[in-house]
C-alpha cells in the first residue's frame, strides 16, 4: 500500500500530455492571438483547418466574462460550448458539443434548484441533507448510483447517502481508504469541483507539441475538464464495474469535505448545462453543511463556556489548583467531554474517573515537554504516538494535554477509553498487487471486507479542544497569580519574622541583666539576715529558682534569635567525634547515673560543626531528662547514607509521648509533660528543628507513652547543599 501511495504521489496528473476525446482544446497566445498548443483531434472536432483557428477564437478571448464556466459558441456554424481558462502558458479553451446527454432548459433548471433548496434548508441533520444530494443529483443526471461521501481526519471516505436504480450494488455505509484519493488528487477536488469521465474505456488524445513554446514545461491541466485521468483511476473504475464517472467536490471552510460521486455501468455523457446546474448544486450543500457544523460548533462552544465559567470560579476559592480540580471532577472532565481527568502540579498527581496510573501520567508529561509536544497535545490514538501508552488504551487512547508551566512537567490531561468497533471496507484495502508494467495496481475486489479496530478513542471535536486552550490559558493566569502572592506572603513573612528576630534579640539580651541582678540581690539578702525563719528562706529560695529559670529561658531565646540571624560555616563535621563530645556534657551534667550508651558508625554531615553539636545536644539532652526514671536509661545514637541525604538517630527508653500531639513537638514553649515533672524552656526542640531546617534538612519523631521516643534527622549529603543557609 505504501508503494501504491508512493507512486500516486509521483504520478503527473496535472501534466498527463492527454485529455479526454469528448472534447479538443486550442492553447493560444492572449496577446498575439497564436494558436501555442492543441489536442490532436482540434482539426476533426472543430470542423476547421488550423489555419483559421486563430479568426475562431479571437473574438471568444475578447470577452472578458469568459474566464470560468462554459458557455454556448459556435464555431463555422456548428455549435459548441466553451470554457477558457486564462493561464502563464496561455488561455486554454475547451470546446464540447452543444449536445450529448440529458439536458434541461435553464427556465426548468432553475425553478429545480429553487425547490431543492427549500427542501433542505430546515433540515438539520447532515445525513438527511446528503440523502436529499444524493437524490437530486441522480434525477438531474441519470447516473444509475450517486454516492456521497464524507472524508475523516484519516482522510477516508465513508458513504453516508445513497441512491440507485440497483444497476450497480450499494456501498451505503462502506468506508474506503485514502490511498483511492492521493493528496494532488484532493488537491484539484478543491480547485476543480466537478470532474466527469463520460467512458472510462477511451483513448487519450494527445496535446500536440507536448512542451509549451512559452516555458518549455508540459502544458499544466489542473483546471480543465477534459484533462485526462490516470490510468490507476480508469483501471480502479473498470474494476468496480463503472462505465463512466462524474464528481462534485463538498468544500466546507476551505477544506474537503466530501464528494458526491456519479456512476454509471455504461459510458454516460452529462451535458454541460446540467454540469454547471449540478455543480451550483454542489457549492449550496457545501454551505448548507458548513452552517449546520458551525451551528452544532457554537452550540458545543457555549455550553462548554458555561462549563469553563463555573469550574474557573470553583477554582478561584479553592485552597489549591489540584484540590479544587478534585472536588470539582464532574465538570473537570465535562469541559472536554472526558471520561477521565488527571492534573500534575509541583510533582503531585490528582486524578479524576477514567485515568493511568500516576507514574504513567508523570511519563507521559515528561515525554510530551521533551518531545515538543505543548502547550496543547491531542490524539485520539495514543498508543500510535508512545508506545508505552498501548497497554492504557483502555483508559487513555484519547488524551488532550496542555502545560501549564514553561518550565516544569506540570500539565493537565483528559482521558477517553478506546472503542472497539468494526468498520465495513469496500474491499480489502490491503490488496494492491504490482503488475508487469512495475506500478501498483488497484484492487479489483469491492466486496465487503470487515476490520476490527483497536486502539482508538471517540476523537476529540474543535469546541472540545478549543475549551481545553481556554482553561488552560485561565488556569495559567490562575497560577502565576497564587505564585505572585505566595512570593509577596513570604516577602512579607520574612521581613516579619526579621523583625520578630531582632525584637526577640533585643528583648532576651536587655532581661539577662535584670534576672541576673533579682538573683545576685537574693542570694545576698539571705546571707545578710541570717536569723530569717523558713517560710522566708523559701521564698528567697523560689525567687532564686525562678530567676535562673528565667534567665536559661532568656539564654535560650537568644540562642534561638541569633540562629535566625547567623550564616553558617559549611564544612565536613566528624559525627563520631560530636557524639562522643555530647555523650561527655550530658555524663558531667547527670553525674552518678546509670546510662547505657549505645553508639553507631555515624558517617560524617555537611554542615556547621557548632548549630549541629547543639542540635545533637538538644535530642541527648532531652533523652537523657526523660529516660531519668529508668535503671539503667538506654540512650542509642545511630546513623546512616540515604542516597542523597545523610540520617542520625536518637532513641531513648523513657517516658515517651502520645503520637497525637507529635505535630507540637517541635514549636516554641510547646511541652508535652508538666513542668513539675520535668523541668526545661520549651524551646530546645525548636531550636534543634530550626538548625537542621537552615542546612535544608528534615527532622522527624515516633514515640509510645512509657516506651521511650525515637527523633530523626536527615542532612543533605555533600554536593546536595545547594541553596542550604536560608532562614
Amino acid at each position: 500500500m505504501t508503494d501504491d501511495l508512493d507512486f500516486c504521489a509521483r504520478e503527473p496528473i496535472r501534466i498527463p500530455g492527454s485529455i479526454q476525446p469528448h472534447g479538443c482544446i486550442l492553447v493560444v497566445d492572449p496577446d498575439d492571438g497564436r494558436v501555442l498548443q492543441a489536442s490532436a483531434n482540434a482539426a476533426s472536432f472543430l470542423g476547421i483547418p488550423s489555419e483559421d483557428w486563430p479568426a475562431a477564437v479571437a473574438a471568444l478571448l475578447a470577452e472578458d466574462d469568459m474566464a470560468e464556466g462554459h458557455r454556448p459558441w459556435t464555431v463555422a456554424g456548428q455549435a459548441f460550448q466553451v470554457a477558457v481558462h486564462r493561464t502563464a502558458q496561455g488561455a486554454i479553451v475547451e470546446f464540447e458539443e452543444a449536445g450529448g446527454g440529458p439536458a434541461l432548459s435553464l427556465d426548468a433548471l432553475h425553478p429545480r434548484l429553487r425547490r431543492f433548496i427549500d427542501r433542505i434548508d430546515p433540515m438539520v441533520e447532515i445525513a438527511e441533507i446528503a440523502a436529499a444530494t444524493a437524490v437530486e443529483v441522480r434525477a438531474l443526471t441519470g447516473f444509475n448510483r450517486v454516492l456521497v461521501y464524507r472524508f475523516d481526519d484519516d482522510l477516508h471516505g465513508t458513504v453516508v447517502a445513497e441512491d440507485g436504480d440497483g444497476v450497480l450494488p450499494s456501498y451505503l455505509d462502506l468506508r474506503f481508504p485514502a490511498s483511492d484519493i492521493p493528496a494532488q488528487a484532493r488537491q484539484l477536488y478543491l480547485t476543480n469541483r466537478l470532474r466527469i469521465i463520460p467512458d472510462a474505456g477511451y483513448q487519450p488524445v494527445p496535446i500536440e507539441p507536448a512542451a509549451s513554446p512559452l516555458d518549455g514545461a508540459p502544458l499544466d491541466l489542473g483546471a480543465c475538464g477534459l484533462r485526462s485521468v490516470s490510468p490507476v483511476h480508469l483501471e480502479y473504475m473498470r474494476n468496480m464495474g463503472t462505465g463512466a464517472s462524474m464528481s462534485l467536490s463538498l468544500v466546507v471552510d476551505g477544506r474537503l469535505w466530501g464528494l458526491v460521486s456519479c456512476h454509471h455501468a455504461d459510458p454516460r455523457r452529462i451535458a454541460p448545462p446540467i454540469r454547471a446546474a449540478c455543480d451550483f448544486l454542489g457549492r449550496i450543500v457545501s454551505h448548507q453543511i458548513g452552517a449546520r457544523e458551525r451551528s452544532r460548533m457554537a452550540t458545543r462552544r457555549i455550553a462548554l463556556k458555561r462549563i469553563e465559567s463555573g469550574l474557573l470560579v470553583e477554582l478561584a476559592r479553592a485552597p489549591s489548583l489540584p484540590g479544587g480540580l478534585f472536588a470539582n471532577a464532574a465538570d473537570w472532565m465535562r469541559l472536554t467531554g472526558a471520561a477521565g481527568a488527571a492534573v500534575l502540579f509541583e510533582g503531585e498527581v490528582v486524578a479524576a474517573g477514567q485515568a493511568p496510573p500516576a507514574d504513567t501520567i508523570r511519563r507521559l508529561a515528561a515525554w510530551i515537554r521533551q518531545e515538543g509536544r505543548g502547550p496543547v497535545f491531542v490524539t485520539d490514538q495514543s498508543g500510535h504516538d508512545l508506545v508505552e501508552m498501548e497497554p492504557h488504551a483502555g483508559t487513555a487512547a484519547g488524551i488532550v494535554a496542555v502545560s501549564i508551566s514553561g518550565i516544569h512537567d506540570d500539565a493537565m490531561f483528559w482521558f477517553r477509553p478506546e472503542v472497539v468497533r468494526t468498520v465495513q471496507w469496500a474491499g480489502d484495502r490491503r490488496k494492491a498487487e504490482p503488475g508487469s508494467d512495475g506500478r501498483i495496481h488497484p484492487r479489483h475486489s469491492f466486496d465487503q471486507w470487515r476490520e476490527l479496530l483497536r486502539g482508538r478513542a471517540l476523537p476529540w471535536s474543535e469546541a472540545e479542544i478549543e475549551s481545553a486552550r481556554d482553561v488552560r490559558n485561565a488556569i495559567v493566569d490562575f497560577v502565576l497569580r497564587r505564585a505572585e502572592e505566595r512570593a509577596a506572603l513570604t516577602e512579607e513573612l520574612q521581613r516579619t519574622n526579621k523583625e520578630l528576630e531582632s525584637f526577640s534579640y533585643s528583648v532576651s539580651h536587655d532581661l539577662r541583666a535584670p534576672f541576673r541582678h533579682i538573683v545576685g540581690y537574693a542570694e545576698l539578702l539571705r546571707q545578710k539576715e541570717a536569723g530569717l525563719d523558713e517560710k522566708s528562706r523559701h521564698y528567697i529560695g523560689s525567687i532564686v529558682d525562678s530567676a535562673l529559670s528565667a534567665g536559661r529561658l532568656v539564654d535560650d531565646l537568644l540562642r534561638f534569635s541569633h540562629l535566625g540571624r547567623a550564616s553558617l560555616s559549611m564544612t565536613r563535621v566528624d559525627m563520631t567525634k560530636l557524639a562522643a563530645e555530647v555523650r561527655r556534657a550530658v555524663e558531667h551534667d547527670e553525674p552518678g547515673r546509670a546510662i547505657e550508651w549505645r553508639i553507631g558508625r555515624l558517617p560524617p554531615a555537611w554542615g556547621d560543626a557548632g548549630l549541629l553539636r547543639q542540635a545533637l545536644l538538644n535530642l541527648v539532652g532531652n533523652a537523657a531528662k526523660y529516660s531519668r526514671a529508668r535503671d539503667p536509661a538506654v540512650i542509642e545514637i545511630d546513623g546512616r547514607e540515604l542516597g542523597n541525604e545523610v540520617e542520625y538517630s536518637v532513641r531513648d527508653n523513657g517516658v515517651g509521648f502520645d503520637m497525637a500531639y507529635v505535630g507540637k513537638l517541635f514549636g516554641v514553649f510547646q511541652r508535652l509533660h508538666r513542668a513539675e515533672e520535668f523541668e526545661g524552656t520549651g524551646i530546645g526542640l525548636a531550636l534543634a528543628k530550626r538548625i537542621v531546617d537552615r542546612h535544608g534538612g528534615r527532622i522527624d519523631a515516633e514515640g509510645t507513652l512509657d516506651r521511650g521516643a525515637t527523633f530523626r534527622f536527615a542532612l543533605p549529603a555533600r554536593g546536595k547543599e545547594d541553596g542550604v543557609g536560608g532562614p
